[in-house]
């Protein structure tokens, strides 16, 4: 098919653009005409100089020349100065320096000129000092205006030009053939315009009218497919099986609630009366629990493993890494065992007689609950009957992975999402389809506020005076950097500077240590593990810490070059600290005095909110900043904005619903995808 081939079959197109186009993620034609514009240029008027606008942009506009004449700049370059005039009194100036000149000597007065270029407020009137389109009109010839011109993403060497044409000539390809993407059905009740119609208008408006409504198109199509993966995969997943239905709460799930060492919050007790009633229906539960950093989601995920071991069933709770496994092992076995429940950890670390005794009570069922890293979707680690399936920072795996856990059951088995990373409503939408959503907010009894300070670098000497202060006073503290190494981010202070640093200076003498992502998982594993016994007094370290690492003992949070974080980041991180009951702090240090930087971090000051921070996130940086969704297994959207465009989101969901609930209409959508040459939407429905 024609939109598979390389771009290089287009006409001007060679191997040098064609690795420009590369950067730009454009190898095929089909990707060509993917890359939608950025903006547009409206030339679709030649204006006068008296309606010219003097706002510095780009307009076109017809003047006859009035005078032309050589100049000599106080910087000694020689340019001329053309004056034109439209007839009505009114005049412009267009500056053309050295490599423009050459053009002006077939300018004389009265000569009609078509004109394109920056205008910008000069001595009585209009000018043009940046390189300007200037081109000389015959006699009585008429000055056609180009029309809405796209402005696309540029790379390399390629010019605005070498994309219009590009996607001229892949346009008109299509004339010839270009399928369908969506059923029939939908377009009709949603009166969109055609495919090619909509793509011509995308790239080339025939009007700002046409162009909203083949952007409208683009959006919708796009937000309809992903629903439709969405609810496709979640369809594949449940593969017929049936599902389970436990019993109301008994005196198991009655003495791990009487045995939890506080007292459950109203948050919390609302989040595990919405998963028990899951639990208790027929229909497989899928819920997502949000849970702000420290809002105590491990003490409800005990009780929902206490009711699956209460129903005579197995559960299991997959996490990101060891040292959380370790934790959550930890902690399960306080909330479990006093009620009799068998608790197992099953991780990379753990081999031999010890793994295979783990395996071997796992299938005779005589063990109920196992919490684990990736070791659980292994081919040999068999349960007898698997009834509920926990994730924990579940962004951390694939799809594929998730699937793989819940496939080891032969029931359907019920599926609860835990995540602290706050993800506001639209966000969720998208990257977990259509699971139901409990959020906890709030801290647990007896947690105090984190309080968050934040600092130009002329304090940073202070800064880490204070951190010695809390180590003197028995705490332990963290300090986060952005990079590894200096030169990964011009002007960031990187984690092996900052290490070096502090260990020769403020830290000499005191236990301290560096850990970052390029070091081999058993090394990042000891150096958490000494901190987390407290032998290690100060960690210097990447993001790495980002999820999950509970030390008590740490009451401060220093975080470099905090400007370069965003907003959801930087309060997950602060949530490493104030997990004890001494007062902690997290201390935002900053390069830059710029106001807008300022009363951004300050945002963090004023409040603890992660769902409201991520909100803000997601104005100030964008859905695929905050929460990428590749690492979901999901395509990137091009032209939707899931913060922008929420309304079409919740419609194309409820139209996915209803279209795959026809099975001549799930038919033609997958026929539509394998026939398109956008391979995204393709990927999620053969995932």
């Amino acid at each position: 098919m024609w939109w598979q081939e390389p771009v290089t079959k287009l006409k001007g197109i060679g191997p040098k653009k064609a690795a420009d186009f590369a950067n730009l993620n454009v190898f095929t034609i089909g990707d060509l005409l993917n890359r939608y514009p950025r903006t547009y240029v409206d030339q679709s008027k030649v204006k006068t100089i008296g309606e010219l606008r003097t706002d510095g942009e780009k307009q076109l506009f017809r003047a006859e020349v009035y005078r032309v004449a050589d100049r000599i700049s106080a910087r000694r370059m020689r340019y001329t100065l053309v004056t034109v005039t439209d007839g009505s009194g009114r005049f412009a100036e267009i500056y053309m320096f050295a490599h423009q000149r050459f053009q002006t000597r077939n300018y004389k007065p009265g000569v009609q000129l078509l004109i394109d270029g920056k205008v910008q407020p000069g001595r009585g009137g209009a000018k043009i000092v940046t390189d300007a389109y200037v081109q000389i009109l015959k006699d009585n010839e008429e000055a056609a205006a180009p029309g809405i011109l796209p402005v696309y993403a540029l790379s390399g060497a390629l010019t605005q030009q070498n994309l219009r044409t590009a996607v001229k000539a892949a346009l008109a390809m299509a004339e010839d053939y270009l399928p369908e993407s969506l059923p029939q059905d939908v377009i009709a009740a949603k009166k969109l315009p055609p495919r090619l119609e909509a793509l011509k208008n995308i790239h080339f408006p025939e009007s700002f009218a046409a162009l909203a409504k083949a952007r409208s198109r683009f959006v919708f199509e796009e937000l309809f497919l992903l629903q439709c993966g969405l609810l496709y995969y979640r369809s594949k997943v449940k593969s017929g099986r049936s599902g389970i239905k436990m019993g109301v709460d008994g005196k198991i799930l009655k003495s791990v609630l009487q045995s939890l060492p506080f007292k459950l919050t109203e948050a919390q007790q609302k989040a595990w009366q919405d998963i028990s009633l899951d639990m208790q229906d027929i229909k497989p539960m899928h819920r997502l629990l949000q849970g702000d950093v420290g809002s105590g989601k491990t003490a409800v995920s005990a009780l929902a493993l206490a009711k699956a071991a209460e129903n005579g069933y197995q559960g299991c709770i997959m996490v990101p890494t060891e040292i959380l496994a370790q934790q959550h092992y930890e902690t399960l076995q306080q909330f479990l065992q006093p009620a009799g429940i068998s608790i197992g950890l099953l991780t990379s670390s753990v081999k031999g007689a010890r793994r295979r005794e783990l395996l071997e009570q796992l299938a005779d069922g005589s063990l109920q609950v196992l919490v684990g890293t990736h070791a659980l979707i292994q081919d040999d680690v068999v349960f007898d009957k698997l009834a509920l399936v926990i994730t924990d920072e579940q962004h951390r795996f694939g799809v594929e992975q998730r699937a793989k856990l819940a496939n080891k059951s032969a029931f359907e088995p019920d599926v609860l999402v835990m995540t602290a990373t706050p993800i506001p409503r639209t966000l969720a939408l998208t990257v977990y389809g259509d699971l139901d959503v409990s959020i906890m907010k709030g801290m647990p009894p007896g947690r105090k506020s984190i309080k968050t300070l934040c600092y130009t670098g002329d304090k940073r000497r202070e800064v880490y005076a204070g951190m010695v202060r809390q180590i003197q006073a028995g705490h332990q503290a963290y300090v986060v950097c952005a990079v590894i190494e200096q030169g990964e981010m011009p002007g960031v202070r990187a984690a092996t500077d900052v290490y070096n640093e502090l260990a020769k200076t403020f830290l000499k003498g005191i236990p301290c240590a560096l850990l970052h992502g390029k070091m081999k998982p058993a090394e990042k594993e000891a150096i958490m593990e000494e901190f987390a016994a407290g032998k290690i007094k100060a960690l210097i370290s990447t993001t790495v810490i980002e999820v999950g690492v509970n030390v008590p003992n740490a009451t401060l949070m220093i975080i470099e070059n905090a400007d370069r974080f965003g907003l959801a980041q930087l309060h997950q991180l602060r949530g490493r600290v104030g997990r004890g009951e001494a007062q902690s702090f997290c201390v935002l240090l900053t390069d830059s005095d710029a106001p807008e930087t300022l009363a951004r971090l300050n945002v963090l000051h004023t409040s603890n909110d992660g769902f409201y921070l991520a909100e803000q996130d997601l104005k100030l940086r964008g859905a695929g900043q905050l929460f990428g969704l590749r690492q979901h297994g999901l395509p990137d959207l091009y032209i939707a904005d899931i913060l922008q465009d929420t309304d079409v989101l919740i419609e194309a969901r409820g139209l996915a619903k209803q279209a795959l609930a026809d099975k001549k209409i799930t038919g033609e959508i997958e026929e539509a995808l394998n026939a398109q040459f956008d391979e995204r939407f393709k990927r999620i429905f053969n995932s």
